[in-house]
């Protein structure tokens, strides 16, 4: 076995069709603070991001409390629409994505890891409804990091699993992406 590496996949927007169920939980939220929601390319714009620096840029005009009410209303939001349906139906794995985890776990110098924007526990329902949480050996979640692109999340993917930058690759479908494995010296392969 030679050396380890380690592929980093970011989720929404890499692994997931998620988009839909953003969508409807930052329209329930806005609404629910009397506001009207930011159109589709604004909120898929920030897609990627933690939630406090998502609000800062979609509800720039107001103040810090009321971004932090949108903040727990999209949570919620998020949440009780997962509840209400199908996990998996409202973010569909990409097609492929399957087999290509399942190829990479089987090559025993490769690991895989997450990094993503979304929180603990919505990372945790989304690996668990679709069967591949046991894929990732290292989950790194905005709960714990700096938003993107804050090179943090994958320095610690790195740390906890040994790897060397040189020998670790970021997947991802953002520019925060891109920039967040440029800041932390690993390659980068973007997806659209």
């Amino acid at each position: 076995m030679g050396d380890l590496r380690l592929v980093i996949f970011d989720l929404d927007g890499t692994l997931v069709d998620s988009q839909g169920h953003i969508l409807a939980a930052m329209a329930q939220a806005f609404a629910g603070a009397g506001r009207s929601a930011p159109d589709r390319d604004a909120v898929l714009s920030i897609v990627g991001l933690s939630l406090p620096q998502a609000m800062q840029r979609l509800a720039a005009d107001a103040d810090e409390p009321a971004r932090d009410h949108l903040v727990d209303a999209y949570k919620q939001a998020f949440f009780d629409l997962r509840k209400a349906g199908d996990p998996s139906a409202l973010s569909p794995l990409y097609p492929g994505v399957a087999e290509v985890l399942a190829t990479l776990q089987a090559q025993d110098e490769t690991l895989i890891g997450i990094a993503t924007g979304k929180s603990r526990r919505g990372t945790d329902a989304v690996l668990e409804a679709h069967g591949i949480g046991p894929f990732f050996v290292t989950r790194q979640v905005a709960d714990d990091h700096p938003s993107k692109p804050h090179p943090s999340i994958v320095m610690t993917a790195l740390a906890e699993t040994g790897v060397d930058a040189a020998q670790a690759v970021m997947v991802g479908d953002a520019t925060y992406d891109m920039d967040m494995a440029r800041a932390a010296c690993v390659a980068a392969i973007g997806v659209d």
